[in-house]
Protein backbone atom coordinates (compact mmCIF):
# COMPACT_ATOMS: atom_id res chain seq x y z
CA UNK A 1 0.00 0.00 0.00
CA UNK A 2 1.22 3.36 -0.83
CA UNK A 3 2.40 5.98 1.61
CA UNK A 4 -0.16 8.57 2.11
CA UNK A 5 1.23 11.87 0.86
CA UNK A 6 1.01 14.88 3.16
CA UNK A 7 2.07 18.14 2.54
CA UNK A 8 3.25 20.29 5.77
CA UNK A 9 3.48 24.35 5.20
CA UNK A 10 4.77 26.57 8.45
CA UNK A 11 7.38 29.14 7.59
CA UNK A 12 9.28 28.16 11.18
CA UNK A 13 12.46 26.20 10.26
CA UNK A 14 12.26 24.50 13.31
CA UNK A 15 8.87 22.64 12.91
CA UNK A 16 9.56 22.31 9.42
CA UNK A 17 12.45 20.09 10.16
CA UNK A 18 10.77 17.91 13.38
CA UNK A 19 7.37 17.42 12.54
CA UNK A 20 7.54 15.85 9.01
CA UNK A 21 9.95 13.39 10.34
CA UNK A 22 7.51 12.23 13.15
CA UNK A 23 4.91 11.96 10.83
CA UNK A 24 7.30 9.85 8.11
CA UNK A 25 8.45 7.47 11.33
CA UNK A 26 4.10 7.10 11.35
CA UNK A 27 4.32 6.24 7.71
CA UNK A 28 3.34 9.37 5.83
CA UNK A 29 5.53 10.40 2.83
CA UNK A 30 5.50 14.54 3.81
CA UNK A 31 6.30 17.50 1.75
CA UNK A 32 7.24 20.78 3.21
CA UNK A 33 6.48 24.18 2.28
CA UNK A 34 8.16 27.52 3.86
CA UNK A 35 5.45 29.60 1.96
CA UNK A 36 2.09 30.31 0.08
CA UNK A 37 3.81 30.95 -2.76
CA UNK A 38 6.10 27.39 -2.36
CA UNK A 39 2.89 25.49 -1.06
CA UNK A 40 0.72 26.54 -4.10
CA UNK A 41 3.10 25.42 -6.52
CA UNK A 42 3.31 21.86 -4.73
CA UNK A 43 -0.64 21.34 -4.57
CA UNK A 44 -0.75 22.30 -8.21
CA UNK A 45 2.60 19.72 -9.39
CA UNK A 46 1.30 16.99 -6.37
CA UNK A 47 -1.20 14.93 -5.90
CA UNK A 48 -1.63 15.20 -1.57
CA UNK A 49 -3.98 13.35 0.77
CA UNK A 50 -3.57 15.72 3.69
CA UNK A 51 -2.62 19.04 4.08
CA UNK A 52 -1.22 20.44 7.27
CA UNK A 53 -1.07 24.44 7.30
CA UNK A 54 -0.10 26.69 9.92
CA UNK A 55 -2.30 29.54 10.13
CA UNK A 56 -0.15 32.69 9.74
CA UNK A 57 2.18 31.70 7.04
CA UNK A 58 4.59 35.10 7.08
CA UNK A 59 1.24 36.77 7.67
CA UNK A 60 -1.63 36.35 9.66
CA UNK A 61 -4.11 33.99 7.81
CA UNK A 62 -2.30 32.98 4.85
CA UNK A 63 -3.06 29.24 6.29
CA UNK A 64 -6.66 29.86 4.77
CA UNK A 65 -4.96 30.93 1.36
CA UNK A 66 -2.89 27.70 1.39
CA UNK A 67 -6.18 25.57 2.25
CA UNK A 68 -8.82 27.75 -0.21
CA UNK A 69 -5.87 26.43 -3.22
CA UNK A 70 -6.15 23.20 -2.27
CA UNK A 71 -10.22 23.48 -1.25
CA UNK A 72 -9.83 23.76 -5.18
CA UNK A 73 -7.37 21.71 -6.79
CA UNK A 74 -7.77 18.63 -4.47
CA UNK A 75 -11.23 18.90 -3.22
CA UNK A 76 -10.39 15.04 -1.54
CA UNK A 77 -7.47 16.14 0.55
CA UNK A 78 -8.11 16.22 4.24
CA UNK A 79 -7.07 19.62 5.67
CA UNK A 80 -6.36 20.98 8.97
CA UNK A 81 -5.15 24.52 10.27
CA UNK A 82 -2.26 24.53 12.97
CA UNK A 83 -2.77 27.51 15.61
CA UNK A 84 -0.54 28.86 18.38
CA UNK A 85 -3.62 30.62 18.91
CA UNK A 86 -6.79 28.15 20.51
CA UNK A 87 -9.04 31.40 21.40
CA UNK A 88 -9.12 31.51 17.77
CA UNK A 89 -11.33 28.88 17.68
CA UNK A 90 -14.52 30.87 16.56
CA UNK A 91 -12.87 32.11 13.46
CA UNK A 92 -12.32 28.12 12.59
CA UNK A 93 -15.60 27.47 13.70
CA UNK A 94 -17.03 29.64 10.92
CA UNK A 95 -15.29 27.80 7.95
CA UNK A 96 -15.15 24.47 9.73
CA UNK A 97 -17.30 23.53 6.53
CA UNK A 98 -14.29 23.87 4.40
CA UNK A 99 -11.54 23.04 7.41
CA UNK A 100 -11.45 19.52 8.42
CA UNK A 101 -9.88 20.22 12.13
CA UNK A 102 -7.86 22.75 13.66
CA UNK A 103 -4.58 21.69 15.99
CA UNK A 104 -3.15 23.22 18.59
CA UNK A 105 0.72 24.12 18.72
CA UNK A 106 2.68 22.52 20.73
CA UNK A 107 0.74 19.71 18.97
CA UNK A 108 0.59 16.49 20.94
CA UNK A 109 2.17 13.93 18.26
CA UNK A 110 0.01 10.88 19.38
CA UNK A 111 -2.92 12.76 19.08
CA UNK A 112 -2.23 14.26 15.53
CA UNK A 113 -1.28 11.50 14.30
CA UNK A 114 -4.71 9.71 15.65
CA UNK A 115 -6.71 12.95 14.32
CA UNK A 116 -4.75 12.52 11.00
CA UNK A 117 -5.87 8.81 10.56
CA UNK A 118 -9.43 9.31 12.12
CA UNK A 119 -10.05 12.12 9.59
CA UNK A 120 -8.59 9.96 6.61
CA UNK A 121 -10.45 7.20 7.44
CA UNK A 122 -13.92 8.90 7.41
CA UNK A 123 -13.23 11.68 4.47
CA UNK A 124 -16.35 13.69 3.82
CA UNK A 125 -17.81 13.41 0.16
CA UNK A 126 -16.01 15.78 -2.08
CA UNK A 127 -18.49 18.53 -2.47
CA UNK A 128 -18.39 21.70 -5.24
CA UNK A 129 -17.06 24.90 -4.07
CA UNK A 130 -18.60 27.79 -5.41
CA UNK A 131 -16.56 30.26 -5.05
CA UNK A 132 -17.86 34.01 -5.40
CA UNK A 133 -16.44 37.73 -5.54
CA UNK A 134 -15.35 39.51 -3.32
CA UNK A 135 -17.63 42.26 -3.98
CA UNK A 136 -20.57 40.06 -4.38
CA UNK A 137 -19.93 38.27 -0.98
CA UNK A 138 -20.08 41.19 0.69
CA UNK A 139 -23.26 42.45 -0.86
CA UNK A 140 -24.31 39.13 0.72
CA UNK A 141 -23.46 39.27 3.96
CA UNK A 142 -23.89 43.26 4.17
CA UNK A 143 -26.04 43.34 7.07
CA UNK A 144 -23.43 41.06 8.97
CA UNK A 145 -20.68 43.67 7.80
CA UNK A 146 -22.49 46.53 8.70
CA UNK A 147 -23.17 45.05 12.70
CA UNK A 148 -19.08 44.77 13.13
CA UNK A 149 -18.43 48.23 11.66
CA UNK A 150 -20.99 49.75 14.79
CA UNK A 151 -18.89 47.41 17.01
CA UNK A 152 -15.58 49.04 15.89
CA UNK A 153 -17.28 52.82 15.69
CA UNK A 154 -18.19 52.59 19.62
CA UNK A 155 -14.75 51.74 20.09
CA UNK A 156 -13.73 55.05 18.73
CA UNK A 157 -13.11 57.95 21.53
CA UNK A 158 -14.10 60.74 18.85
CA UNK A 159 -17.01 58.63 17.30
CA UNK A 160 -18.79 57.55 19.98
CA UNK A 161 -18.97 60.96 21.40
CA UNK A 162 -21.55 61.46 18.17
CA UNK A 163 -25.01 60.52 20.17
CA UNK A 164 -26.52 58.71 16.84
CA UNK A 165 -28.10 55.28 16.71
CA UNK A 166 -27.52 52.63 14.73
CA UNK A 167 -30.08 53.48 11.71
CA UNK A 168 -28.63 57.19 11.77
CA UNK A 169 -25.25 56.19 12.09
CA UNK A 170 -25.75 53.77 9.00
CA UNK A 171 -27.40 56.25 7.35
CA UNK A 172 -26.33 56.07 3.36
CA UNK A 173 -23.64 53.11 3.78
CA UNK A 174 -25.96 50.48 2.49
CA UNK A 175 -26.56 52.01 -0.94
CA UNK A 176 -23.07 53.21 -1.31
CA UNK A 177 -21.24 49.69 -0.59
CA UNK A 178 -23.86 48.16 -2.68
CA UNK A 179 -23.35 50.81 -5.31
CA UNK A 180 -19.27 50.20 -4.98
CA UNK A 181 -19.62 46.70 -5.10
CA UNK A 182 -22.04 46.78 -8.23
CA UNK A 183 -19.53 49.09 -10.44
CA UNK A 184 -16.63 46.75 -9.41
CA UNK A 185 -19.23 43.39 -10.47
CA UNK A 186 -19.13 45.36 -13.80
CA UNK A 187 -16.23 46.57 -14.22
CA UNK A 188 -16.63 50.64 -13.84
CA UNK A 189 -13.62 52.65 -12.86
CA UNK A 190 -15.56 54.91 -11.35
CA UNK A 191 -19.28 55.92 -9.31
CA UNK A 192 -21.87 55.76 -11.27
CA UNK A 193 -25.08 58.47 -10.35
CA UNK A 194 -27.05 56.82 -8.13
CA UNK A 195 -24.04 55.88 -6.05
CA UNK A 196 -22.56 59.73 -6.36
CA UNK A 197 -25.92 61.30 -4.97
CA UNK A 198 -26.09 58.95 -1.91
CA UNK A 199 -22.45 59.61 -0.87
CA UNK A 200 -23.30 63.49 -1.17
CA UNK A 201 -26.77 63.05 0.63
CA UNK A 202 -24.39 61.06 3.16
CA UNK A 203 -22.14 64.04 3.92
CA UNK A 204 -24.70 66.87 4.13
CA UNK A 205 -26.50 64.15 6.36
CA UNK A 206 -23.03 64.36 8.75
CA UNK A 207 -23.46 68.06 8.16
CA UNK A 208 -26.83 68.66 9.92
CA UNK A 209 -25.89 66.15 12.61
CA UNK A 210 -22.97 68.45 13.74
CA UNK A 211 -19.63 65.92 12.18
CA UNK A 212 -16.21 66.72 11.41
CA UNK A 213 -14.90 66.22 8.46
CA UNK A 214 -11.83 63.85 10.52
CA UNK A 215 -15.24 62.39 11.70
CA UNK A 216 -16.23 61.14 7.51
CA UNK A 217 -13.12 59.82 7.16
CA UNK A 218 -12.28 58.30 9.90
CA UNK A 219 -15.67 56.04 9.36
CA UNK A 220 -15.12 55.42 5.96
CA UNK A 221 -11.68 54.18 7.22
CA UNK A 222 -13.27 51.81 9.63
CA UNK A 223 -15.37 50.74 7.43
CA UNK A 224 -12.69 49.52 4.84
CA UNK A 225 -10.93 48.03 7.59
CA UNK A 226 -13.66 45.49 8.80
CA UNK A 227 -14.16 44.86 5.29
CA UNK A 228 -10.64 43.40 4.85
CA UNK A 229 -11.15 41.67 8.18
CA UNK A 230 -14.19 40.45 6.88
CA UNK A 231 -12.86 39.08 3.78
CA UNK A 232 -10.11 37.54 5.65
CA UNK A 233 -12.22 35.29 7.39
CA UNK A 234 -14.17 34.47 4.46
CA UNK A 235 -11.63 33.68 2.44
CA UNK A 236 -12.33 30.15 1.53
CA UNK A 237 -15.48 31.59 0.13
CA UNK A 238 -13.94 33.53 -2.15
CA UNK A 239 -12.53 33.83 -5.67
CA UNK A 240 -8.86 34.06 -4.92
CA UNK A 241 -7.86 34.72 -8.79
CA UNK A 242 -9.90 37.88 -8.12
CA UNK A 243 -9.17 39.39 -5.07
CA UNK A 244 -6.39 41.29 -5.04
CA UNK A 245 -7.89 43.46 -7.97
CA UNK A 246 -11.77 43.36 -6.47
CA UNK A 247 -10.21 44.62 -2.93
CA UNK A 248 -8.30 47.94 -4.95
CA UNK A 249 -11.02 48.95 -7.13
CA UNK A 250 -13.37 48.48 -3.94
CA UNK A 251 -10.81 50.33 -1.71
CA UNK A 252 -10.76 53.27 -4.85
CA UNK A 253 -14.60 53.73 -5.59
CA UNK A 254 -14.82 53.95 -1.62
CA UNK A 255 -12.23 56.62 -1.55
CA UNK A 256 -13.92 58.44 -4.37
CA UNK A 257 -17.52 57.92 -2.15
CA UNK A 258 -15.80 59.60 0.86
CA UNK A 259 -14.41 62.67 -1.24
CA UNK A 260 -17.97 63.31 -2.52
CA UNK A 261 -19.17 63.29 0.72
CA UNK A 262 -16.63 65.58 2.32
CA UNK A 263 -17.50 67.70 -1.17
CA UNK A 264 -20.68 68.31 -0.42
CA UNK A 265 -20.13 68.97 3.36
CA UNK A 266 -17.53 71.76 3.00
CA UNK A 267 -20.34 73.05 0.89
CA UNK A 268 -23.29 73.40 3.47
CA UNK A 269 -19.84 74.53 5.75
CA UNK A 270 -19.34 77.46 3.45
CA UNK A 271 -23.28 77.73 3.00
CA UNK A 272 -23.77 77.97 6.58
Amino acid sequence: MAALKLLFVDDESGIRLTLPMILEREGFEVKTAASVGEAVELINKERFDVLISDLNIGQPGDGFVVVSVMRRVQPDAVTFILTGYPDFESALRAIRSQVDDYLTKPTDIPSLVAALKHKLENRRPIRQIVARRAPEFILENLPALLQTWLVSISKDIQLRKSALDAKDRIDNFPEILAGVCGQVMNGSGGLDEATTAYAIEHGISRFKRGYRVDLIVTESRLLQREISHFLQQNLLAIDLSTLITDVMSMADLMSAATEESIRSFNAQLQAA
